[in-house]
This record gives C-alpha cells, structure tokens and sequence, in this order.
C-alpha cells in the first residue's frame, strides 16, 4: 500500500486563481456569480515600512481570508481534482493525500503515477503552483522494501518513514510508535506553560486543576485514541507514565499514594480504561429520508 502525502498548492489559499475560480463559480453555483464576482474584485493591497508605503497593486488572486466565503471559495476551486478508479484522494482544506493499494508495489507506484500526471495537467491548466519538495510518499506495509519512487513536475517526491496527516503520526508499519513518542512531549511542554496554575505550590483549588487537565491537556493525548488505540500495550504505557506523573505533580502527592489511588481519587480514568470504554460504546447512525 503507498501513500502520496502532499500540501501541495503552494501558499494555497493566497494563490487561487480569480478568473478560473470565477469560471467554476458560474458553471457550479450560477445564481451566485455576480455575488461571488463583486466579493473578489477590486480588492488592493499596499506595503508599509515605517513611514513609508508603496503605491496600491490590484488583487488578482488568493481569496480573502479570515472570512466565512475563503474556505468555501477554495473548496469550490478545487471540487474539480483529478480521480481514478484505482486510487483514493483525501482532502482537507489544502491538505491532499492520495492512496493507491495492490500487492505488487511496482503496480501501486503505476496507480500513484497516473493520478499525479492527472493532477500536474490540472495544476497547470488553473494556473496552480505545486511545492513538489513539501510533498512526501510512503509506503505502508509488513514487507521489507519501499515501492519505486513517483514525481510530479519533473521532481521527484521525497521519500519518507513516518509522515504527519490531520494531527496524527503515520509509520510504514502503522504501530502508531512514532505518534506515541510525540505526545508526552507535547504534553510535558504543556504542562510546563501551565505549571504556574497547575504546579504543586499553585494555590489554585484541586478541582480547578483537574479542569485545566480535562480541558487542555487530556485533549493533547487523547486525540485520535479511536485509531492509535490499538498500539501495543507498552506503547500505551509510555502515554501511561505521563499522565500518571502529571496527576502526581498536580496533587503534589506523596510517593506512597499509589497510581490507583491516585487515579480513583481523582476520578480519573486509566488510558486503557478509556480506550476500553471507546470500544464498547455503541456507533449509533441517524438517517432520515
């Protein structure tokens, strides 16, 4: 299975080209065309360095953000993406990942290929910028070996072992080491920012501690628990330890008080437990006709 991982469009959203986003526009959202026209036109912008500053430019491209139109704008820009049959295509915002899977990894390679020439003819037609460097491939299997390199614009995409989509870490061999590793950092330097609240001389009360906990730093750990949940047991251990030492600063408890303890005091669960606790929790659909 390999994996083309991009944020392909250079400084995507400053880069959308007007009149072919216009183009689009008219031909998907017709009644909307003179709004969305006179939402993009006549915008300028100018330079200002201390008291000096340059003459106005017009605006010919990028839509404006910050506002509720810039994402669906460029959603609307981009609903024309090249697919294939034999390949899967990810988006979220100017993230896009594309998937080709087979047992052959010269076959895989074949897939990716074709759906990147697909994709480079696109880039050129709308008049979009590709950081090919910025791009990653990867190759997600058991086996030894990586499947045959892909490029696009005439570079050769950079291969990689671990590579970060929507927040979470992805290995070659999905154990999720990688993305376990990563997270009691991200909460050790979390708790260090809020030590002066969270800390054991805080004269912060206990049960406002344990909201700053909830709140900010179980978010950190937690994110994605439904996928990497399956990692192994020693994996889980490590995410274990820091949230077990974080408890234990935050109580300033003694070290006869047993992790247990401490967690059944607290009222707080175990990792396992939660992930347990995900498990058993029924998927439930609504659907209406």
């Amino acid at each position: 299975m390999q994996r083309d991982k991009q944020h392909p469009l250079s400084q995507a959203f400053d880069k959308v080209w007007h009149d072919g986003l216009l183009y689009k526009i008219k031909h998907i959202l017709p009644l909307y065309f003179d709004l969305m026209r006179s939402h993009l036109r006549d915008r300028t912008f100018h330079t200002s360095v201390k008291d000096h500053t340059s003459i106005t430019f017009p605006i010919t491209a990028g839509v404006p953000q910050g506002s509720v139109l810039g994402p669906i704008l460029y959603v609307l820009c981009t609903s024309d993406l090249p697919k294939t049959n034999c390949t899967t295509t990810g988006i979220i915002a100017d993230d896009t990942s594309i998937l080709a899977a087979h047992n052959d990894p010269h076959t895989a390679t074949q897939y990716l290929q074709y759906h990147l020439d697909l994709l480079q003819e696109w880039l050129h037609k709308w008049i979009i910028k590709i950081n090919a460097t910025e791009s990653v491939q990867i190759t997600f299997t058991l086996r030894k070996g990586q499947c045959p390199p892909v490029s696009i614009t005439n570079t050769e995409l950079p291969v990689g072992n671990t590579i970060k989509y929507l927040g979470i870490h992805l290995d070659q061999k999905l154990n999720w080491k990688e993305h376990i590793i990563r997270k009691p950092k991200q909460v050790k330097l979390k708790v260090k920012d809020l030590y002066w609240l969270i800390g054991r001389k805080s004269p912060l009360l206990l049960e406002n501690k344990l909201f700053l906990y909830k709140t900010i730093i179980k978010p950190i750990w937690i994110y994605g628990i439904e996928i990497w949940g399956c990692a192994s047991k020693s994996s889980k251990a490590i995410l274990q330890k820091t949230q077990s030492t974080t408890l234990r600063m935050m109580t300033d408890a003694p070290r006869y008080v047993t992790n247990l303890t401490l967690h059944d005091d607290l009222k707080i669960p175990f990792i396992l437990d939660v992930i347990t606790d995900i498990r058993q929790t029924p998927l439930q659909i609504s659907y209406t006709s």
